[in-house]
This record gives C-alpha cells, structure tokens and sequence, in this order.
C-alpha cells in the first residue's frame, strides 16, 4: 500500500545518528478505511497482511509456503523512498526486510487487481501503492525478484531480527 521501509529507516537513522528528510518517519497507520476499501473493490481478496515484522520478505514467504504459490516481484515495481534506500545502502539492509507500521500486502485475483490498486490509492494511506508481482506456478513455495537486468533472485526468509522490538 505504500513505500517501504519508512518505518524501519527512522529507527536505524535515530540509533545510528544518521539525518534523514523530514519526509521519512515512521509509517505508523491505522488501515480499517484502507482494508475494508480493498474488501468492497475486490470482494475475492485471498489475503490481507501488514508487513511489519521481517518486512515484505517475510510476508511473501510466509504466503508462498502456506499457499505452494510462487510468487514473482518486479524490482522496478518496488517502491523505496531515495533516503530510505541510502540509509540501506549505509547500514547493509535490503528494504524488502525492513519492518513497516502502516502498509497493507494484499493478494486479490488479477481480474480485480486494478480495482483493488484504486481502492487502495483512494485512501491517503494508500496513495502510493503498487502492484508489485504476481503469484505462480512455477517454483511452490517460493519467492524471487524479477531484477532490473532480467534475472530472477531468490528472496529468502529473513533470519533474526533487523530492528529489535520497539513497540
């Protein structure tokens, strides 16, 4: 529903003294308008999570696994703030693992997907939001990163914790 990583790059950028726009805060949001958007455009949606804790990745490959879907995302696709993307850059992080608190993953059948996208940018909390792949399926259980260059990388689990429990 949104750019990713907002959340997780205020926190990394007050710990390790690092300035940030004044545009990068945490993304912390009540999404109840957003989702229950999204419900009435799509009544087909499969599933609706928040990408907090592990980020989009661990989202993804949470889904991937209990479904037996691949699922396929565009790197292009992804959204990720110039900023938060240095603060990445600096500190070693992918923002695909960076926590969010106030963004919405949401699988819905590709006949509803616009709609779905439309619903979500009606929101102010959605304004920004994207399609970002699909699912498939080739490789159950998986989830790769269609890369700008045309190649396909695997996008794991996250292992332990980027940002330790705040809140």
């Amino acid at each position: 529903s949104g750019y990713l990583g907002d959340h997780a790059a205020a926190i990394l950028a007050g710990r390790h003294g690092l300035e940030l726009p004044p545009d990068i805060t945490t993304d912390c949001a009540p999404l109840a308008s957003l989702t229950q958007a999204v419900l009435q455009a799509a009544p087909h949606t499969a599933v609706l999570r928040d990408p907090t804790r592990g980020g989009v990745a661990a989202v993804l490959n949470e889904i991937a696994e209990a479904s037996g879907v691949g699922i396929l995302i565009d790197e292009d696709a992804v959204p990720v703030r110039d900023a938060v993307r240095g603060v990445c850059d600096i500190l070693g992080f992918d923002p695909l693992y960076l926590a969010n608190e106030g963004k919405c993953i949401a699988f819905v059948p590709e006949d509803e997907a616009d709609a779905a996208l439309a619903a979500m940018k009606s929101d102010p909390h959605g304004k920004d939001a994207v399609i970002l792949g699909e699912t498939t399926d080739k490789a159950p259980g998986q989830v790769g990163l269609r890369t700008t260059i045309g190649g396909i990388r695997i996008v794991d689990m996250p292992v332990g914790n980027l940002v330790p429990r705040i809140c």
